[in-house]
């Protein structure tokens, strides 16, 4: 006699993210498909069952009332969207997700799903992200809940949160392997044609690449010129007395522009910088060191670490390694606002 269904219920609501919801359902078929056991049964629910009208102009049909569902649910995801700070506000909305997470093995939420469960009172006291471009509002409305903008997906104790839109796929990934093991998990990663999986702790963005450059023309050059001469003498000092303004200028339009003093913006961009050459190149770790300005590759392994949570060699591992097979081919806790930002490091 087959196992009981996995009972998956995501929650939508007008405005909500099509991807964030498609992400969810779509990963969980797959697994379906490629042999779970048990399986997943999977139903879209929204306040009174009314069709869940997305941020595309596309409606989906709901297959149940939130009021009507019971539990117990083995998942509850709450999805994201433009319409998550009415959705947060929704006291009935609200109501219903308290009564069926309390039922549930585990609670997520996707993107800006985090605000819904944040405004429910599930993520005091706990770790959780959401979309990068929402994480200082979700920290200022909710200052119980230690909002980190960092990474693509945080799992802390039984309720997990996920990142902006496509992150959804990289965490129920995650639930997958949790559920059913890392071959299944890399099964459907292959199914569906994405990465095979790529780990939580994977920065959202790379500020130093994606923000709008500083509004301070003094203070751009002296961005460009640290992008562009990583290996060079970039102390406080050093980066003052080639702009001919004091430390103590240039440490305050940091501060008043970027969030960060001067050194921190520094260990970011070599930081990142050492990440994105670890899974694009297969330069060993001294040259990767040598290259972005770090004494030493201990040195790096230290910035690595407190910056993504893992080491080098884990994070070339996960990323990296697969294009290197068969040679080269082409190719914490909310505080500022900014992204987090071979050998055995």
């Amino acid at each position: 006699m087959p196992a009981p269904l996995r009972q998956v219920v995501i929650i939508g609501y007008d405005q909500a993210e099509l991807l964030d919801i498609a992400c969810v359902s779509d990963t969980l078929d797959a697994a379906n498909r490629l042999g779970a056991e048990p399986g997943y049964r999977v139903r879209l629910a929204s306040v009174q069952g009314r069709p869940v009208r997305s941020a595309s102009g596309l409606a989906l049909v709901s297959q149940a009332a939130v009021e009507q569902v019971r539990g117990p649910l083995d998942t509850l995801v709450v999805a994201g969207g433009l319409g998550h700070a009415e959705a947060a506000g929704d006291p009935l909305l609200l109501q219903q997700v308290r009564r069926l997470a309390a039922g549930s093995r585990r609670v997520a939420s996707v993107c800006t799903g985090a605000s819904v469960l944040a405004a429910a009172g599930l993520l005091d006291g706990r770790r959780a992200t959401t979309h990068w471009a929402y994480a200082r509002g979700l920290a200022e409305r909710h200052p119980k809940v230690a909002v980190d903008p960092r990474p693509l997906y945080v799992v802390d104790g039984e309720i997990c949160t996920s990142a902006g839109v496509t992150s959804a796929l990289d965490l129920t990934l995650a639930l997958v392997e949790d559920d059913h093991g890392p071959e299944l998990a890399r099964s459907v990663a292959r199914w569906l044609v994405t990465y095979m999986q790529r780990p939580g702790n994977q920065a959202q963005v790379s500020p130093h690449v994606q923000d709008a450059p500083p509004a301070h023309r003094l203070l751009r050059q002296v961005v460009r010129h640290i992008a562009g001469q990583l290996d060079a003498d970039l102390s406080t000092a050093a980066l003052a007395a080639r702009s001919g303004v004091s430390e103590r200028h240039l440490s305050r339009l940091f501060l008043d522009e970027l969030g960060e003093p001067p050194a921190r913006y520094v260990r970011a961009a070599r930081t990142e910088a050492a990440a994105t050459l670890l899974t694009s190149t297969a330069l060993p770790l001294t040259a990767i060191a040598r290259r972005c300005g770090f004494r030493s590759t201990e040195t790096l392994r230290q910035a690595f670490q407190a910056r993504y949570g893992t080491t080098p060699s884990a994070h070339r591992a996960a990323l990296g390694r697969a294009r290197w097979a068969e040679g080269p081919g082409p190719s914490g806790t909310f505080a500022s606002g900014r992204g987090t930002g071979g050998g055995a490091a």
